[in-house]
């Protein structure tokens, strides 16, 4: 009974959107296999050697004779362990394309470039020149069953990219420019950690992945790529506080580069690490550092409630 409890605890954990057993991809799923194949063939060998040194140890009393002890030790603590960790070398050499698969950059359905930042992810998806489309951040909208090509940067320190239910890690390195693919296989929402220490807030470096149908995606997509502006009159006080300096919303004349693009924010799910909410945005923008230990983004101790909540306001509405 307590083992069932243990197990069905232990099991209990091997799901959910950043779960490398809730394989939504076809890389993922290969890494899936060949996680459970290479737990099957270890279970396998340690429990052929300790049943034979159980065997030799507490069952048979009496001594072996020594051609007999040779043969037993040969085949069982020798042949069979080799066989068995030989036939999972070829399965792992062998599935090597599935878990890592490399094609042709003309055989992409989709380019996305993917910059770490502290601590946070620049999405760029780029057109079929190569060139920037439109860019958002900390939310990776992929469409179902199409092939993604996915460069990977980073901006100060290595990052590592990593969203386990759609394929395996691949780190970001300063200067260089790493390739993944992707080929989501299921609709749904996943979730990617940073997986290289990166600083005071590596915790809280969070990457939301929304796989849809194609049609939502090319919708999505065109929206954004003709976004509509938005009135003058709207962003007065986003505007009036120096916010443009940093932050870029598409159909105005915030064009800043050094934080993230901020249009269409309020389709976010998340803000950091927490929920997209009213509340968690007034304090992020307030003091930054607080909800998020280490970011860049300065204090703003000195602009009142009014103009706060104003900012506030055309965020989570008007962008």
């Amino acid at each position: 009974m307590a083992a069932a409890l243990l197990s069905t605890f232990l099991l209990s954990a091997c799901t959910g959107p950043q779960s490398v057993f809730g394989a939504a991809g076809r890389e993922a799923s290969a890494i899936e296999d060949l996680i459970v194949v290479t737990a099957v063939g270890a279970a396998c060998a340690w429990f052929i050697v300790t049943s034979l040194l159980i065997y030799a140890g507490r069952v048979r009393r009496h001594r072996f004779a020594e051609e007999t002890a040779q043969r037993f030790i040969t085949w069982g603590g020798v042949v069979i362990p080799t066989v068995l960790l030989f036939a999972l070398l070829s399965y792992a050499l062998w599935s090597m394309p599935a878990t890592r698969p490399w094609f042709d950059r003309q055989q992409a359905d989709l380019e996305i470039e993917v910059t770490g930042e502290q601590y946070w992810w620049r999405i760029r998806y780029l057109n079929t020149s190569g060139d920037v489309a439109f860019e958002t951040a900390n939310e990776l909208k992929l469409p179902v069953d199409r092939r993604i090509r996915v460069s990977l940067k980073a901006n100060d320190v290595i990052h590592s990219f990593w969203i386990p239910a759609l394929g395996g890690k691949m780190d970001m390195i300063p200067g260089r420019t790493n390739t993944l693919w992707l080929e989501p296989t299921r609709i749904g929402s996943y979730r990617g950690p940073c997986a290289e220490f990166c600083g005071t807030s590596h915790a809280l470096m969070t990457l939301t992945a929304i796989v849809m149908t194609m049609e939502d995606f090319e919708t999505w997509r065109q929206g954004r790529i003709n976004k509509s502006p938005t009135s003058a009159d709207a962003g007065a006080a986003f505007q009036r506080n120096g916010c443009p300096a940093c932050h870029a919303i598409d159909g105005t004349d915030a064009k800043g580069l050094v934080g993230p693009n901020l249009t269409a924010f309020k389709d976010r799910l998340r803000l950091g690490a927490a929920a997209n909410t009213r509340d968690n945005l007034f304090r992020f923008i307030r003091d930054a550092g607080e909800f998020k230990p280490g970011a860049q983004m300065p204090a703003f101790p000195m602009i009142p409630e009014g103009e706060l909540n104003a900012i506030v306001d055309y965020l989570a509405g008007e962008t």
